[in-house]
């Protein structure tokens, strides 16, 4: 192995897989407060892929993902170097909450500073112990309190041809061709010219069994790209290649009231279809909420009560609609959680 693997202080070994503690600062209890870094390092050089999760604290979806992840047998076989932070937001983890005890988002605070806000700290933590020691990295996230997902890949394609090959052979159904916000861990990768996806599924709070089965899969299959595990021996179902939106909009309510959603996730719309109709128990007003593109749906709200202005469905646009309906339905199908055979290790 030619260059060493150091972190907080800790040098991993080839053929070591070990976890490391990275400090942070104390509750005001004195609690001391620590964020958990899985390294797993081949026998073999090669990348060094970090995966996050739990940026935002209630986003637990990520949290299974990466367990599953570490109990996979591909891994047995590791080439390169594996870095796995299950739990990133800590604070907010254990709180239930997709912010920090300040209130900040801690995926608007990158790349932070280390005498800087509690967000701040912890962000710089991130990068400089994890991040900077990685050659690719994956950061998993689901929809907002309330918001639900569909399973999707968000990247800026053009960066490099490597972002592009990664993003398609993480194999979600969809692609969002997107530019990062500032302050995001996404905008910082891209600064070290570390090739970046981030994993959008499910929902805050709530495990979904279809999304954490979809992040599994997609990161063994960019571990493969990458050459760090084996290619898979056994049977896997196939998908139609994953097709990019040109763009995408969220559906805002044009009246307060409780919605009564008509369309699921994935669904196929076209313009001017009647997504939900926003009711109103005191009074007899019923406002129909209508798609204003065709496209699919990527995103929605879970939650019926519903104010002026509120985002209730996410709508991707493709060119060629029909093919992107065919993708989420084979993907569905491929993942189904009552077919036992793509589940994985998922019970311990």
């Amino acid at each position: 192995m030619t260059e060493p693997v150091r972190i907080a202080g800790h040098e991993i070994s080839p053929g070591e897989r070990t976890r490391v503690d990275l400090t942070l600062p104390n509750l005001y209890t004195q609690t001391p407060v620590a964020m958990p870094v899985h390294v797993l390092r081949g026998r073999r050089d090669g990348p060094r892929l970090f995966i996050t999760a739990a940026i935002h604290g209630d986003e637990i979806n990520g949290v299974e993902i990466i367990r599953r992840l570490l109990a996979h047998p591909a891994l047995r076989h590791l080439r390169g170097t594996l870095l796995a932070v299950p739990v990133v937001n800590v604070y907010g983890y254990v709180r239930q909450s997709r912010y920090l005890p300040d209130r900040r988002d801690l995926n608007r605070s990158f790349p932070g500073s280390d005498t800087g806000s509690l967000a701040a700290r912890l962000a710089a933590t991130l990068i400089s112990e994890v991040v900077t020691k990685a050659t690719h990295g994956i950061d998993l996230h689901t929809g907002a309190l309330h918001r639900e997902n569909l399973p999707q890949i968000r990247a800026t394609l053009d960066a490099s041809p490597e972002t592009s090959e990664l993003a398609r052979a993480f194999a979600a159904p969809v692609i969002l061709d997107a530019d990062p916000r500032p302050g995001s861990l996404r905008a910082v990768a891209a600064e070290h010219d570390i090739p970046l996806l981030l994993f959008e599924a499910g929902e805050a709070l709530r495990f979904d069994e279809f999304s954490i089965r979809a992040g599994v899969r997609g990161i063994l299959g960019v571990m493969r790209r990458l050459g760090m595990i084996r290619a898979s021996g056994g049977r896997r179902a196939r998908v139609r290649a994953p097709v990019v939106a040109r763009s995408s909009l969220w559906v805002r309510a044009p009246q307060s009231g409780v919605l009564l959603s008509l369309t699921p996730l994935g669904a196929q719309v076209e313009r001017g279809d009647t997504l939900g109709v926003l009711t109103d128990p005191f009074r007899p007003a019923d406002e129909p909420v209508r798609a204003p593109c065709s496209g699919i749906v990527i995103g929605r709200t879970n939650l019926p009560l519903v104010t002026e202005g509120e985002a209730l469905y996410h709508i991707a646009r493709f060119g060629a609609l029909e093919s992107a309906v065919e993708a989420v339905e084979q993907y569905r199908v491929a993942l189904d959680p009552e077919d036992e055979a793509e589940a994985g290790p998922s019970i311990l």
